[in-house]
């Protein structure tokens, strides 16, 4: 059995990935759901997370013994694993250039756009406000809208997604787009088109939801002013 530990469902872009990606493929699995930024956490998360963060996916089958599951953590890795161990590969393209170039924008998203990560934190609940953003924020905006425009170009004529079919590189943009609603961030046609198709995903509306029905606040991301 699977069992995928997550933090809060309103803060938590890194945990949104893999459960996005596994719950639209209908993939079997526990949620262990943890407290961000509270003591609990940090007792409890040693045990599960080998770099003490969330997300981490632990499988009980494949692990060196009883009661030592396989433990993955990082959201990319996770995704990866799901990718190989449940999905037969569905979860990239299945053209050669198409898979090439959406494992390049989803190690970008992995590895890059500081600026917009920690100018605009995911908040599921928050509205658009007079908050505003500097210029090194903008250029990854820029370059984000960009980089779905050149996909969606390139490789989205089979669907509404960035390659056509959801896969692994639209659940690692999911959150980007949570955090442009929040912040109130002006969309091209092609990243408004992307939002809505995210949105509509029965699995996407399950997470967002449940987050709104959170109640915990955290002050650091809950009052960027």
């Amino acid at each position: 059995m699977l069992t995928l530990v997550i933090g809060n469902k309103n803060y938590s872009s890194w945990s949104l990935r893999p459960w996005l990606l596994m719950r639209h493929f209908g993939v079997a699995f526990r949620e262990r759901g943890l407290l961000l930024d509270t003591p609990s956490f940090q007792e409890e998360i040693g045990a599960l997370s080998p770099n003490r963060s969330v997300p981490a996916l632990h499988d009980d089958a494949v692990g060196p013994g009883p009661g030592q599951p396989l433990v993955v953590w990082d959201s990319l890795a996770i995704c990866e694993y799901v990718n190989e161990h449940c999905l037969d590969g569905r979860g990239w393209p299945a053209d050669l250039r198409a898979r090439a170039q959406a494992r390049s924008a989803a190690a970008e998203m992995h590895s890059g756009f500081t600026a917009l990560r920690k100018q605009m934190p995911m908040n599921c609940r928050r509205q658009p406000d007079d908050y505003r953003w500097n210029a090194d924020a903008d250029r990854d905006i820029v370059r984000v809208q960009a980089l779905w425009r050149d996909l969606r170009d390139a490789y989205g004529s089979g669907g509404p997604f960035l390659c056509g079919g959801f896969g692994i590189v639209d659940a690692m943009f999911a959150p980007v787009l949570v955090r442009f609603a929040g912040y109130g961030v002006p969309l091209d046609a092609t990243a408004q088109a992307y939002d809505e198709a995210i949105r509509a995903l029965p699995a996407f509306a399950e997470w967002h939801a449940a987050a709104l029905a959170e109640t915990v606040r955290l002050p650091d991301t809950d009052d960027v002013k």
